[in-house]
């Protein structure tokens, strides 16, 4: 079962999801982009029943994800009939399940310390609140 349900689909659609094709079809998806969830994050539910993330953010990540697809189906990126044209970005209109960046930081949030442009370094002694005398060298040319 997925944490997101075809409602809350509905819901962020704005509008309701009766035709049985469609009920099928969305109730696929949502199990598709649970399975792509997983693959990454095998333990998700130990995470959610730890509360990072919250359920209520797995279910907003994963009916967003389907709304994308019921949106774009095909995977149109501009749409023009006279002088009316539409247009997507070329990652919202790929017309697959996905999630965005920002999805996955939702849902594996970092724990501040490995940020990808950090350092760290290893091996030295925490001196923290203490003095500590310079390492001078001398030679015996100088």
């Amino acid at each position: 079962m997925t944490y997101a349900v075809l409602t809350d689909v509905s819901t962020r659609l704005g509008r309701a999801i009766s035709d049985a094709d469609e009920v099928a079809q969305v109730e696929a998806w949502l199990s598709d982009v649970e399975a792509i969830i997983r693959a990454r994050v095998p333990d998700l539910d130990d995470r959610v029943t730890d509360g990072n993330p919250a359920e209520a953010v797995v279910v907003m990540v994963e009916a967003n994800a389907v709304v994308r697809k019921v949106k774009n189906p095909d995977g149109k990126q501009n749409e023009r009939i006279d002088d009316y044209s539409y247009g997507l970005n070329s990652d919202y209109a790929r017309g697959d399940l996905f999630l965005t960046d920002d999805e996955w930081e939702l849902l594996l949030p970092s724990s501040g310390s490995q940020d990808a442009f950090s350092i760290h370094p290893r091996g030295m002694r925490d001196l923290s609140g203490k003095w500590s005398p310079p390492n001078y060298s001398t030679s015996a040319g100088a």
